[in-house]
């Protein structure tokens, strides 16, 4: 039987509650790497210790929030559920992975071309000189899976997935795009003008749980995007929403250049291309659902 608390919780509207439980899971797993991560920095800062006690912790995260288990018992399989890692058949896989890469490029460019009409912040992060190289990486890693599996669990997952049930894929992905960005403002660099960037990084990640019904493919890519972000803007200092790492000129200063029309044109093809990719995802995505039925 439901508690009090769990009764006063499902009278509440549908959207209120997934907000809710949305930021409660972010919550839950990115604020204990952030404060580890930085008491890591003031105290032995060569050695880095919070990577294995986030690791223990990212396990049992998992096992809670989306595997269900754990008190209480009544909300296991809500949990399991809304978590949405469901496994997927291997040619899913594959055209999620393509299509996710492909729109993750789109990000890119779009990125491209709006940095050359406003300007865009730069990324700010530790000085990688001031610490070994293997603390560097493994902080990286670490940050990444943290990003991968807590934001795509929250936001593709508790969030987005009943908005999807009561207001359709369009709107749900919009409304968890845009408090996706809003979190994000918690970096100081982070503001207005970033959240198309955020927004696009969350139509790319929420049609692919929207397609496949599973959060997998968008935590690899995720995880996996942040850890080739965070090195190159170690490496290279490109932040991740641009696409390079000395930013162009204005053309409000300079005019369109050939290397403006030339990114838009790659944008429109690559565009194009995504579009397409997405297309024989939720086509594949079809075809695997209805197999067990067959």
């Amino acid at each position: 039987m439901m508690t009090l608390v769990e009764r006063a919780w499902f009278r509440l509207p549908m959207a209120i509650r997934a907000v809710a439980a949305g930021l409660t899971v972010a919550s839950a797993g990115t604020l204990p790497w952030a404060w580890l991560v930085s008491t890591n920095l003031k105290h032995q800062s060569a050695l880095p210790w919070c990577v294995p006690i986030m690791a223990a912790y990212l396990w049992l995260y998992w096992r809670y929030f989306v595997r269900g288990w754990g008190w209480p018992r009544s909300t296991t399989e809500i949990r399991r559920v809304h978590s949405r890692a469901n496994a997927l058949p291997a040619d899913v896989w594959g055209s999620a992975l393509l299509a996710g890469m492909l729109g993750l490029v789109s990000v890119l460019l779009l990125q491209g071309v709006l940095g050359r009409l406003i300007a865009l912040p730069h990324q700010q992060d530790i000085d990688p000189a001031l610490y070994p190289p293997v603390t560097m990486l493994l902080w990286v890693v670490m940050s990444a899976f943290v990003s991968g599996i807590v934001e795509e669990t929250a936001f593709r997952g508790y969030l987005q997935r009943p908005l999807e049930r009561r207001h359709g894929a369009v709107i749900a992905i919009f409304v968890t795009g845009a408090l996706f960005g809003l979190v994000h403002f918690s970096h100081p660099e982070v503001g207005l003008v970033l959240l198309p960037f955020y927004l696009a990084v969350a139509a790319v990640y929420g049609a692919l749980a929207f397609f496949t019904d599973s959060t997998l493919p968008s935590i690899v890519l995720h995880a996996g995007g942040n850890v080739l972000g965070a090195l190159d803007l170690l490496a290279r200092g490109r932040s991740e929403w641009q696409l390079s790492a000395a930013p162009a000129p204005l053309i409000w200063e300079t005019g369109p250049d050939a290397a403006f029309w030339g990114t838009l044109a790659a944008l429109v093809v690559v565009g194009a291309v995504t579009v397409w990719a997405y297309s024989v995802l939720a086509a594949a995505a079809r075809v695997a659902r209805a197999a067990p039925a067959a």
